[in-house]
């Protein structure tokens, strides 16, 4: 599973994390031909948290762990402005990249082997409820299909969900635990008086 990839980057102050959707705005010129193309070819580019540097400008320093985005919808309701809706598929980590001419982040990304899919854990379906609940209010800002028997896609949606600093998103997303990161966002839910009876 440790095969290898060229992929271009488009570094942001987020996370994304695989089956979580993220609206963009594209607008500058190296992203709108890179977005032009992954649509033409029907390929994906990776997006990763800004380690160091600005969205916009200069080519920002990348986090060495990102998602790899594919594009499920797209509109242009103003002049240059392509606003885009991704779906995250895969994580994937930096070995190398270089800043193309046009300031475009190309890297070469090796991708990171998917946990194994398991159930969530008897100790943590606590947490299960409310998930299930806020499914219900965000409605389409929950893609489906939900997999709330699915152990790293609820713990998952939970980083997404939850306003925790983005850098304590990143951390969730490079561990390779979900049983892990369920714990995490159990104690912070437990923390915030978030859970029935506790």
């Amino acid at each position: 599973m440790n095969d290898t990839a060229r992929l271009p980057l488009f570094p942001l102050n987020t996370v994304l994390f695989p089956d979580g959707l993220l609206p963009l705005r594209v607008f500058e010129a190296r992203y709108m031909d890179m977005v032009t193309r992954c649509m033409r070819e029907q390929s994906g580019f990776g997006v990763c948290l800004i380690a160091a540097g600005q969205e916009v400008g200069e080519a920002a320093v990348p986090h060495p762990v990102g998602t790899e985005a594919r594009i499920e919808h797209w509109d242009m309701d103003e002049p240059g402005v392509l606003s885009i809706v991704v779906r995250g598929v895969r994580r994937f980590r930096i070995l190398d990249h270089e800043v193309e001419r046009d300031g475009l982040l190309n890297a070469e990304v090796q991708w990171l082997a998917e946990p194994d899919v398991c159930a969530v854990p008897d100790a943590q379906s606590d947490i299960l409820p409310l998930l299930q609940q806020i499914a219900l209010e965000v409605g389409d800002r929950m893609p489906l299909p939900h997999r709330f028997d699915n152990a790293a896609w609820v713990g998952a949606r939970y980083a997404e969900l939850l306003p925790i600093p983005m850098l304590a998103r990143q951390r969730l997303l490079e561990l390779d635990d979900v049983v892990s990161r369920l714990e995490i966002m159990q104690q912070y839910l437990r923390q915030h008086g978030l859970l029935a009876g506790h």
